[in-house]
């Protein structure tokens, strides 16, 4: 891999907007729209001999997803597509209505939009996204279409039509995962009717955005969807620069054999905000606090940026037995691409031994004495890096009926293989890049270097193996009670190698592992409006999570979770309105720590263990036919390390016995909702909370809690739109991401204009 790749990546032209544009009007003029079908997803083509479209329930009238409301009623996050109400775990839906509401651009943004989500940075500049207290991890817990999605990229909404939490284990479906639960991105995929429509949306830091979402018909049962993205922004220092295009043919579409052929591809140069040192509220104080800066100021390098993106092509065949069957398969072959070069802002101090930095003072400012003249460093923090994938999987769900006991199974199997290279980055001979300082009353100064200087190299590769059986089923015991079952068995290798670097050996590390996963859930469901369940399952981690082994990892089995919860979904207001809650008691069994015994230990041991209980709320749906509602919130009073490794008396990793975890907030959550005043009006707003929260490996201090609220106003004529969006109206300065060391501030007051044309 080239230098130069890494530092400018190829751009897609804006013609494909303007391609777009033309295909949709070619479509428009040659092929007359096709009339919408209210009770099924797509029309039925005239000849049905071949046909198999799903049961019609009386119930789907009130069924409400997509471009029409925040609320949903169905999921294919747990394979294959599910209602809801039969699944006796918690997952919230952010619905493309909501997205659009509120111009979540970003996977990260609307993460937000979900109670029991909270982010901590990481010294790579990836996030380590927390849900339940449990760290999801960003290569083992985030899919696309239920694939795996294990790749470090700023991921855009452009091309999602919904997203889809799934709280608690979630090992029996996805292989190995995390305790919190995981993230399906679910893609918007060819109808054979609907409308086409673009966005362009500007704003403050000169943002500009331009989207189109265009569905072309191209035969009886054929249909063709393209999604096209490009956007730019100043932002004050912290500039966007990104572009993305989405292509999916689908032919078959409701048949016996339906096929179909996408491709994506994301191209990201954007800026980095790594964050703002934590200040000391008074000189040798323990507890910090945050900078009082504008939240908008950024003072990173100007050369500083975070690149790379995602390329990918699916091929998927679904094959229907009848109503009551379906085998779907897919194949995923990806490359993803991340060059990071960023700064890691600090107070300048002194060195009272070395003699370096003499301009700056002898020890750090405090709340009393920073001002616009405190001298801020910008470190090097670089991550460049290379992944290939390919993944097949094959599922089938279907029903049947034994012994008098309807059953709904799901089974299936799962393979990927992944190869990751990592790059280090070094200062040519004879050359030192240094960044130069800043103050705090000069944001965005423009300093610089030239990040091209810098001479790549492989430090690091690993490739890793994984296959995966599944069965689970759901039986119905009884008009109102159902069982479901679910057991999967995985095996994962890895192997890790390290060049000859200088006079350091190179280094081979592999491990294999296999286990099992297990799911248990009963639903008990009084009327259709009513579903409660009690739910158990079991998660696992394994130790090439990160694409990499140091020499006690490769010794260390996978680490082991269980979940255990108590809940219900509530259909109201005629099933316009749904009501999801749950009781839960998350615990890791078994967390890596190193050996109690001995600082000098080959392997890590699995005894440290931690939990989390709390309850979840989430409210989706219209109250009244012109007032809609979403809310999601979290209450987690009950979480602490219960075990963890130490020699007389000092941890030796991880966070002390009787601590609280860090990315563990009691409180948490967002509510968004809409009134339509008339025929043409639209007015909305919403708040977002959360309680304070301390960093990863932090005790002594926390980030402070914070309350945000936007507002947005919508008017409508005919097939034109004005959208008029304010973000964080108060310009609030609150810490969003964590770290021990720095924090990133959330998101300043923006205001956002979007013209909106459908046809």
């Amino acid at each position: 891999m080239s230098q130069d790749k890494h530092r400018a990546l190829p751009l897609l032209p804006l013609g494909a907007l303007a391609a777009g544009f033309g295909l949709a009007g070619m479509a428009a003029a040659q092929t007359p729209p096709a009339a919408p079908a209210p009770a099924t997803p797509a029309s039925a083509p005239a000849d049905t001999k071949d046909t198999v479209l799903p049961t019609v329930k009386a119930k789907a009238s009130a069924v409400r997803q997509g471009k029409d409301s925040v609320q949903a009623t169905t999921t294919s996050i747990g394979k294959g597509t599910q209602e809801l109400r039969d699944i006796p775990q918690s997952v919230t839906v952010v619905t493309e209505r909501l997205i659009d509401d509120r111009n979540l651009d970003t996977l990260k943004e609307a993460l937000h939009n979900t109670a029991g989500i909270s982010f901590q940075a990481a010294e790579g500049g990836e996030e380590d996204i927390r849900l339940r207290g449990f760290s999801l991890n960003s290569t083992g817990d985030i899919f696309i279409d239920g694939i795996r999605d294990p790749a470090f990229y700023e991921r855009d909404t452009f091309n999602v039509d919904r997203l889809e939490v799934l709280r608690g284990s979630a090992s029996v479906l996805f292989g190995r995962g995390s305790t919190g639960g995981a993230v399906n991105q679910v893609n918007k995929q060819p109808l054979l009717f609907g409308r086409n429509e673009v966005d362009l949306t500007l704003g403050s830091g000169r943002y500009a955005r331009a989207t189109a979402d265009l569905n072309v018909r191209t035969g009886e049962n054929a249909a063709l969807r393209v999604n096209v993205m490009k956007t730019d922004a100043d932002q004050w220092g912290n500039f966007i620069d990104k572009e993305g295009l989405a292509a999916t043919f689908a032919f078959g579409i409701g048949t016996r054999d339906e096929f179909s052929a996408g491709i994506y591809h994301l191209d990201n140069h954007n800026g980095v905000h790594y964050g703002m040192p934590w200040l000391a509220p008074t000189a040798g104080s323990t507890d910090r606090v945050l900078v009082p800066a504008d939240p908008k100021n950024y003072y990173g390098a100007a050369s500083d940026y975070s690149a790379g993106g995602a390329d990918y092509a699916t091929l998927s065949h679904i094959h229907r037995f009848g109503l009551d069957g379906e085998l779907k398969t897919v194949l995923r072959v990806a490359k993803f691409e991340r060059d990071l070069r960023a700064s890691a802002v600090r107070f300048c101090t002194r060195n009272a031994t070395t003699g370096a930095n003499p301009e700056c003072p002898a020890t750090a400012p405090a709340l009393a004495t920073i001002n616009a003249n405190t001298i801020l460093t910008r470190g090097n923090n670089n991550k460049i890096q290379d992944l290939d994938t390919v993944q097949f999987q094959s599922d089938y769900s279907g029903r049947f009926t034994l012994g008098g006991i309807k059953n709904a199974l799901q089974a299936g199997v799962d393979a990927s293989k992944e190869e990751f290279t990592n790059f280090g980055a070094a200062n040519p001979p004879g050359v030192t890049i240094t960044k130069p300082k800043t103050t705090l009353g000069t944001p965005n100064d423009g300093g610089s270097v030239d990040e091209a200087l810098r001479v790549l190299s492989v430090n690091r590769t690993f490739e890793a193996k994984a296959f995966g059986l599944y069965a689970q089923n759901l039986m119905q015991l009884h008009p109102q009670w159902k069982l479901l079952t679910g057991l999967r068995w995985d095996r994962f290798e890895g192997d890790y190698n390290t060049p000859q670097i200088g006079t350091t050996a190179p280094t081979q590390r592999a491990r294999s592992d296999s286990l099992w996963s297990k799911r248990i859930g009963v639903l008990y469901q009084p009327s259709a409006f009513q579903s409660y369940h009690l739910s158990y399952g079991t998660s696992f981690n394994t130790s090439g999570d990160t694409y990499q082994y140091d020499a006690l990892s490769s010794n260390t089995p996978p680490e082991g979770s269980r979940n255990f919860e108590l809940g219900g979904k509530l259909d109201l207001a005629d099933g316009n309105l749904s009501l999801r809650f749950a009781l839960f008691h998350a615990v890791k069994t078994n967390e890596r720590n190193r050996d109690e015994l001995t600082v000098n230990a080959t392997n890590y041991v699995l005894s440290g263990q931690r939990h989390a209980a709390g309850i979840e709320l989430d409210v989706a749906g219209r109250i009244a036919p012109a007032w809609e509602v979403f809310a999601s919130y979290a209450f987690i009073p009950d979480a602490e390390i219960d075990k963890a490794s130490s020699v007389n008396g000092t941890t030796l990793q991880g966070e002390r016995v009787g601590a609280r975890p860090g990315g563990t907030p009691k409180h948490s959550g967002t509510v968004w909702t809409t009134y339509k005043l008339g025929s043409a009006w639209r007015v909305g707003g919403g708040i977002n909370v959360r309680s304070a929260d301390a960093p990863p490996l932090v005790e002594t201090f926390k980030a402070p809690a914070y309350t945000t609220g936007d507002l947005m106003a919508e008017y409508v004529l005919k097939d034109l739109s004005f959208k008029l969006n304010v973000t964080n109206v108060t310009n609030k300065l609150y810490a969003d991401i964590l770290y021990r060391g720095h924090y990133i501030p959330g998101k300043p007051r923006t205001v956002q204009l979007t013209t909106s044309y459908r046809f």
